[in-house]
């Protein structure tokens, strides 16, 4: 990869809170003009992460670039070129939306005026109410306009859909889309498998602090595994089983075994009816995170 290309670079990045676990070793690269996922079950170091790239805690080991620039060293010049969305947005409660978006602007030295009033409509904020009157889903839009409104190089949303609402997590996406079009890069951190699916064009997979796999969504879709559906017979086992549902005398499964056992299986059993295709995404991913709960 060219390293003019990079916008994100994490090379051996650890983080360690004395004998609990944070991250170990996490390693890839963000490519200028991606949607990049940052797909795992919650506590598998997403927000670790995100928190070392933004020094909002310092890195155990390893390094960290942000276009170009070292991660702790050089952090002020690089805060100037990101928007940032938090897992949980936190303002001052008395403050109106539309002093705190003034705010965020102020503090860039930027007139993001119609920017924000842009972003404020198609996200439906109201701005003369005061943060403490809001819900969680009307502060995460607050949120959203804040690290919007000044058009950054660079995005970087921590699990950024928490608390809207299906119609605003569209219309969030579709601004997201609209400024990656328009040469913004895009770094989300997420559990939802459906949006990475949908919006993204490589995502790396975390889990309990290391990463797994790094790659593009179709290749990551593309592991072997199969969906297999048996009528006739429930008690099949079989290492390379996984997702197993038994019922009414059939059973289906997620299958990653050597498909010759498979075979070989299914013909000592009564099998009345029998499909083997493509499993989701869903059913992919679960494997990586080994059973663990999206």
């Amino acid at each position: 990869m060219n390293a003019e290309n990079r916008v994100i670079s994490i090379d051996n990045l650890t983080k360690t809170y004395g004998k609990n676990r944070g991250i170990e070793a996490v390693t890839f690269d963000v490519t200028k003009g991606e949607i990049f996922g940052f797909l795992g079950p919650n506590g598998a170091g997403k927000s670790t992460t995100i928190r070392c790239l933004l020094k909002l805690i310092r890195p155990t080991g390893g390094r960290a670039e942000i276009l170009g620039h070292d991660v702790v060293k050089e952090h002020r010049e690089i805060m100037r070129h990101i928007g940032y969305i938090p897992s949980e947005t936190q303002f001052y409660p008395s403050m109106k939306v539309s002093e705190v978006i003034r705010f965020a602007a102020d503090v860039r030295g930027t007139d993001c005026r119609e920017e924000a009033a842009m972003l404020c409509e198609r996200l439906r904020v109201d701005t003369d109410k005061r943060i403490e009157e809001l819900s969680l889903g009307n502060r995460k839009k607050v949120g959203i306009v804040c690290a919007m409104q000044h058009r950054p190089e660079l995005f970087i949303f921590d699990e950024p859909t928490s608390g809207l609402d299906p119609l605003m997590q569209a219309e969030f996406f579709g601004l997201v889309q609209e400024y990656n079009a328009a040469g913004a890069t895009c770094f989300l951190s997420s559990h939802v498998l459906s949006e990475v699916r949908k919006y993204c064009h490589r995502a790396a997979i975390i889990r309990e602090g290391r990463l797994i796999a790094c790659d593009t969504v179709e290749h990551l879709a593309h592991t072997g595994a199969k969906l297999v559906r048996v009528e006739g017979t429930d008690g099949l086992t079989l290492d390379g089983m996984s997702k197993v549902t038994r019922k009414d005398g059939g059973m289906e499964f997620v299958y990653s075994g050597d498909m010759n056992a498979l075979l070989k299986a299914l013909s000592a059993a009564d099998v009345k009816d029998l499909s083997i295709e493509e499993p989701s995404l869903e059913d992919v991913f679960m494997q990586y995170y080994g059973g663990a709960e999206q």
